[in-house]
C-alpha cells in the first residue's frame, strides 16, 4: 500500500512526523506493508518551484492509494499567478475527493464536554470557496472599485453524491441523518440540494431525515449535539459547523478527518485545524487530528478495498490516541498539559499494539 505524504506549511512538518511514527508502528503491528513517497508543497515548493501546489505533484498523488496532507499557510500565499495556490482545494478539486468526513465525539476522561458521537459529512469540491467553483478564474470579483461579488456554485450532482455518503454511512450508525441549509433564503441553491437530499432519502427507508437551518442547526448543536448522528451539508456550512462540533467535543486538534472518493478509491487524511505559524517550529502543537486522520484513512482503506488489517490498524490508533489522552502528564499544552509534539507522538506509537483495537463507528 503506498502513501504519498507532503508536510506542508507551518506546524506541518513537525505534525506529520509524529503522524508517521504513529503509522510505522500500526504497520510494525498489524503487517500493513506501507511505502512512503516524501514531496513539497506549499512555500517549500513555492522557494524550490515558483509554485505551492505543482501539477505533476497533483498527477503523481493521484496514482497513490492514500495521501497525508500537512496543514497550509493559504492566507499568506502570493496571489495565484504568482504561484500561490491553494494545496488544500488543489488535492480536494483536481483528485475529485468530494467527501470531506469530519467525525466530533467527546471523551468524558478529558474534559466535561456534552456527549457527542456525530460525524458531519461535508461536500468538499464547490460552493461558496471562489478557488474551486469555476472552471477559469474565481467566483470572486470586483465589478467597481467599491462593490465585491462572489458565486456560490451548487450542482445536483455533487449533491446526491455527498447525501448518498451520508445516508452510506447511516446505515453504520445510528440511522439518522441531518441535511443542514438555508432554503428560507438561497431558495434554488440550497433548494437544489434539498431535493436531491430527499431523492437519495428514498432510496434508505430505514434512516430518519431531518432538515435543519443552518442558524438553528448552531444553536441546536451548542445545546445538545447528543441528538445528532450524520450532519450532511454543502461545502460553507460543513466548514463551520465541523469546527464548532469540534472544538465543543474538546478542541480543535482533537478532530480527524479525511478526503475520500469512494468511486476511484482515493482518500486523503488531513486534520481539520490549520498551519499554526505563530508556533511553528516550537514542537508544542498537539498531532492528534493529524494522527486520527491517518488512522481513518487506514480504516476506510480497509473497508473499501476489504482488508481487515487495515481496519484493525485504524481502530488501535484510535484506541492508543485515547489511552494516552487518558493521562493528564501525556498531555499537550492546548490541552492543559505540557508533552511536546514529538513526545506524544511517541507514546501513541508506543502504545500501538495488535490485537488491542475494537473497531469504532466512523
Amino acid at each position: 500500500m503506498k502513501l504519498f505524504v507532503t508536510s506542508c506549511d507551518g506546524i506541518g512538518p513537525e505534525i506529520t512526523a509524529a503522524t508517521m511514527e504513529v503509522l510505522k508502528a500500526a504497520d510494525a503491528a498489524f503487517g500493513l506493508g506501507l511505502e512512503y513517497h516524501f514531496e513539497d508543497t506549499g512555500f517549500t515548493s513555492l522557494e524550490k518551484f515558483g509554485t505551492t501546489l505543482r501539477d505533476e505533484t497533483i498527477e503523481r498523488a493521484r496514482t497513490f492509494d492514500g495521501i497525508v496532507l500537512g496543514p497550509q499557510s493559504h492566507m499568506d500565499y502570493p496571489p495565484r499567478d504568482k504561484g500561490g495556490a491553494n494545496v488544500s482545494a488543489g488535492f480536494r478539486v483536481k483528485l475529485d475527493l468530494y467527501a470531506n468526513v469530519r467525525p466530533a465525539r467527546s471523551r468524558p476522561f478529558l474534559n466535561n464536554a456534552k456527549t457527542m458521537d456525530l460525524v458531519i459529512m461535508r461536500e468538499a469540491t464547490e460552493g461558496f470557496y471562489p478557488d474551486r467553483n469555476m472552471f477559469a478564474g474565481t467566483g470572486e470579483f470586483m465589478p467597481t472599485p467599491d462593490v465585491a461579488l462572489s458565486v456560490r456554485k451548487i450542482t445536483a450532482s455533487a449533491c446526491e453524491r455527498i447525501a448518498r455518503q451520508a445516508f452510506l454511512l447511516a446505515m453504520k450508525r445510528g440511522r439518522k441523518v441531518t441535511a443542514v441549509h438555508k432554503a428560507n433564503n438561497f431558495i434554488l441553491t440550497d433548494g437544489l440540494f434539498l431535493q436531491q437530499v430527499h431523492k437519495v432519502a428514498a432510496e434508505f427507508p430505514e434512516v430518519t431525515l431531518n432538515d435543519v437551518i443552518i442558524d438553528a442547526m448552531a444553536a441546536h448543536l451548542v445545546r445538545d449535539p447528543s441528538r445528532f448522528d450524520v450532519i450532511v451539508a454543502t461545502n460553507f456550512y460543513s466548514d463551520i459547523l465541523s469546527d464548532l462540533a469540534s472544538e465543543l467535543s474538546g478542541s480543535l486538534g482533537l478532530a480527524g478527518s479525511i478526503n475520500a472518493n469512494a468511486e476511484t478509491g482515493l482518500v486523503c487524511a488531513q486534520a481539520q485545524h490549520g498551519s499554526a505559524p505563530d508556533i511553528q517550529g516550537r514542537n508544542i502543537a498537539n498531532p492528534t487530528s493529524l494522527i486520527l486522520s491517518a488512522a481513518m484513512m487506514l480504516s476506510w482503506l480497509g473497508e473499501q478495498r476489504d482488508l481487515p488489517q487495515f481496519e484493525a490498524a485504524g481502530a488501535e490508533i484510535e484506541r492508543a490516541v485515547d489511552e494516552i489522552l487518558a493521562d493528564p502528564g501525556s498531555r499537550t499544552r492546548d490541552l492543559g498539559g505540557a508533552t511536546n509534539t514529538d513526545v506524544f507522538g511517541s507514546r501513541v506509537a508506543g502504545a500501538v499494539r495488535n490485537g488491542g483495537g475494537e473497531r469504532k463507528r466512523a
